[in-house]
């Protein structure tokens, strides 16, 4: 007997690179010199650059975050390399210009009574501006709100080294 046999539902789930969020990984190393390193290296090679990163250290191990230009390629070799991970949303945004833009974004979250659980900035100017990859607890009303306040959000695409020209590049 098959269930759903002949039905027009798709039970698959697939996330185009448009999705607006961009993909934060986490993975636990243990706290031994050249752990981070060897993640790295990973990557060396494949074209797929490391475009911002945020370390936790513990007394054990350390928490270490970090977007990737290809995060479908990027996810595949991490798992490969048997390493845990954990997948998160993050809200990717342009910095406005003007004084203390980080304020202005901050300002916008705080009247949609969001709060910021972690924020770090990118390696990368994607559209040659800095950004900032946040998390925050309800994604889709910070990117809802953030947009309507006529913030820029960096996608995926917006990542992908291959578009950017290199003085844009750290």
């Amino acid at each position: 007997m098959s269930f759903g046999a002949g039905a027009d539902t798709q039970f698959e789930t697939m996330r185009g690179r448009e999705f607006p969020a961009i993909r934060q990984f986490t993975i636990f190393l243990e706290n031994r010199v050249g752990q981070l390193l060897e993640v790295v290296r990973r990557f060396e090679g494949t074209g797929i650059r490391i475009v911002a990163l945020s370390i936790n250290d513990a007394a054990e191990c350390a928490f270490v975050r970090f977007l990737i230009s290809d995060a479908d390629r990027g996810r595949e070799i991490l798992e490969r390399a048997g390493l845990a991970i954990i997948e998160s949303d993050l809200v990717g945004v342009e910095l406005p210009e003007g004084p203390q833009p980080l304020l202005r974004v901050c300002t916008a979250l705080l009247q949609a009574e969001l709060n910021i659980i972690q924020a770090y900035p990118l390696f990368m100017r994607p559209h040659g501006k800095p950004a900032v990859a946040i998390m925050v607890e309800n994604i889709d009303l910070a990117m809802k709100t953030l947009t309507e306040k006529g913030f820029r959000i960096i996608t995926e695409d917006d990542l992908d080294a291959d578009n950017l020209p290199p003085q844009d590049i750290y």
